[in-house]
């Protein structure tokens, strides 16, 4: 069977679905994803106690003009909570204020925790604590994926296309 070239068109309109998909998901995550902002903030040196759910996957956010040396500490809940830093985690901007994410809040189960952050730096800073940013649409890893399973298929319906047609050509000038 030779397979139609219609099939081509088909399988490079599946990889563009999957590509304007995955730009759409990548924009998303960074651009002000609704929910990520911090739903609870605090001054460098306040202690606040914030609810906290894992299943939530909270994050702890700073709002600065400039780089600032941070120590931030959790206690109290039902068991011993842990933070841990966050790399390339996009920014989240909520009311003209851009949120920059850079600890997750490895907490053991459902609770109120007690949490402080102070920085060395007399420089205006707000810390917050919101959903984790790599929650928002499976983070960057889904768009990413997404985008390259679409031009795999892609490449892979070519060949098929391509390898089947050359073949039937071959058996046709064979005679077969």
């Amino acid at each position: 069977m030779t397979p139609p070239l219609w099939w081509l068109g088909a399988v490079w309109g599946v990889a563009a679905v999957c590509l304007i998909a995955a730009a759409v998901l990548l924009a998303g995550v960074g651009a002000g994803a609704s929910g990520l902002a911090p739903t609870r903030t605090f001054a460098s040196g306040e202690s606040v106690t914030v609810p906290v759910d894992p299943a939530d996957r909270p994050a702890v956010y700073i709002a600065s003009d400039r780089a600032v040396n941070y120590a931030c500490e959790i206690s109290g809940g039902p068991g011993p909570a842990r933070l841990a830093k966050t790399a390339d985690a996009p920014e989240v901007t909520e009311g003209g204020t851009v949120w920059q994410q850079f600890l997750v809040i490895n907490a053991p189960a459902k609770g109120d925790y007690r949490l402080t952050c102070v920085n060395r730096e007399r420089a205006p800073v707000r810390y917050g604590v919101g959903r984790d940013a790599a929650s928002a649409a499976g983070g960057t890893a889904t768009p990413l994926l997404m985008g390259g399973a679409g031009l795999l298929a892609g490449v892979i319906g070519t060949a098929v296309v391509l390898a089947g047609r050359a073949a039937s050509r071959k058996r046709l000038a064979v005679g077969g």
